[in-house]
């Protein structure tokens, strides 16, 4: 658990990095809170998988009826 939350806020720290200056002094709560976006939109990826899934096989075709 804990390489996930460091992967997160490192990915954070790049994505403020692209925004802000790294010296700057708001710069550890800017990549707190880009860590806590990816957070939330890894968390969405996990929650509706399934449906995207489904959705993408019925968009190809692929889909066959149970």
């Amino acid at each position: 658990m804990g390489w996930v939350v460091r992967a997160l806020l490192i990915a954070g720290d790049l994505v403020a990095g692209w925004f802000v200056a790294r010296n700057a002094v708001n710069f550890p709560i800017i990549s707190l809170a880009a860590a806590l976006f990816l957070f939330a939109c890894l968390v969405a990826l996990l929650v509706f998988w399934p449906s995207m899934v489904q959705l993408f096989r019925k968009l190809i075709g692929t889909d066959k009826p149970r």
